[in-house]
């Protein structure tokens, strides 16, 4: 049996209490490096979701707008090709839309309308004003107008 000196095994039991004993735990600096990796990660996530969630809102609305102009379709036919006047509003067509409801935007605004086409020829017009909810506006807030699409 090889010899072994006292030295190595002092260094064997050192090895294995080292092995065997609980760590410290992490620095604050560390702890304060992984909560600014998780803000930044955060961050990236919300506004990446930010953009999906607006044109979301964007794609519903004109969904919404193409429900509204089924309706409005529907009441001309009942009317000998007569549309609602802007007047008579939306509301004169309530019940050929679900729960004899108009429908809002997704943001939940009324749309505008329109009868006859005062921008277009057409017989009427829907206006959306987008996510600001007034006038003009650029890229979500930018007015959404049924001639248009």
């Amino acid at each position: 049996m090889p010899r072994t000196s006292t030295s190595s095994l002092v260094r064997q039991a050192r090895a294995q209490r080292r092995l065997l004993r609980p760590e410290a735990g992490l620095t604050l600096v560390e702890i304060m490096v992984v909560i600014a990796i998780l803000g930044i990660l955060m961050t990236v996530v919300a506004v990446n979701l930010m953009g999906s969630l607006n044109e979301g809102y964007v794609e519903t609305t004109k969904l919404q707008m193409s429900k509204i102009e089924q309706g409005l379709q529907m009441f001309a036919v009942k009317n000998r090709g007569k549309y609602p006047t802007t007047s008579e509003g939306l509301e004169a067509a309530g019940k050929y839309f679900k729960d004899n409801k108009v429908p809002t935007d997704a943001w939940g605004n009324e749309f505008q309308y329109y009868s006859p086409g005062t921008n277009s020829d057409q017989d009427y017009e829907l206006i959306s004003l987008g996510a600001d909810g007034t006038e003009g506006g650029e890229d979500y807030d930018a007015d959404i107008k049924s001639w248009e699409l």
